[in-house]
């Protein structure tokens, strides 16, 4: 490993060590281990489109014109992306806005760096002993698919409000949550559009 990535390296192995050390003492306050959290993440629909797109990419990743994807780096970066995408935008979102403790922002940020960026480095470095040539542009790109991702999954309907991000109301993961994938659905098309402007040129 040359210096340069070393040095990155090190960098985000400390940052990740930083959040870990802050989630365990914090836990109580972070919506990503709260089962409220968790009944408006495994919703119907939701867990479908995960299902779909997660075991899509995972299937097609060998057969990709990137020869560092491959069914593990596909697979788990689905399942952390699906996990922690959309309480990762919603908690930068309400940082902020002030309206999550301090240091959550970071918390989010290192897991958004994680499951989009670090993990992929770390696995391919693993598996071929170097990093990736493609690592900076998998950053940008894996990192514009968990945006979408995130916001995805963080649509909700309400009668008082219509279809807005969850993330936005007052209180964030809401205790029910009124269902109705019909009226969503159109609201998903700019994010299914980003993904597959994203994905599509490396099936082709």
């Amino acid at each position: 490993m040359t210096k340069p990535f070393a040095l990155y390296t090190a960098a985000w192995i400390a940052a990740c060590l930083a959040a870990a050390y802050l989630m365990a003492r914090h836990h109580r306050t972070i919506e990503l281990f709260d089962a409220r959290y968790r009944r408006f993440l495994l919703q119907d629909w939701k867990m479908l489109s995960f299902i779909i797109a997660g075991t899509g990419l995972t299937l097609v990743a060998p057969y990709t014109n990137d020869h560092t994807w491959d069914y593990v780096d596909a697979l788990v970066m689905s399942c952390l992306t699906f996990a922690t995408a959309p309480w990762a935008v919603g908690t930068l979102y309400r940082t902020f806005k002030r309206r999550t403790v301090r240091g959550n922002g970071y918390i989010a940020v290192c897991i958004w760096m994680f499951s989009s960026s670090w993990f992929y480095d770390a696995y391919i470095f693993l598996r071929d002993g170097a990093y990736s040539p493609y690592w900076l542009s998998n950053l940008f790109l894996s990192s514009l698919l968990y945006l979408a991702a995130g916001l995805l999954w963080s649509l909700e309907w309400t009668r008082a409000r219509g279809v807005a991000f969850q993330f936005a109301e007052t209180y964030w993961p809401a205790r029910d949550v009124e269902r109705n994938f019909r009226k969503i659905l159109p609201f998903t098309l700019p994010f299914v559009i980003v993904a597959a402007v994203v994905i599509l040129p490396f099936l082709f």
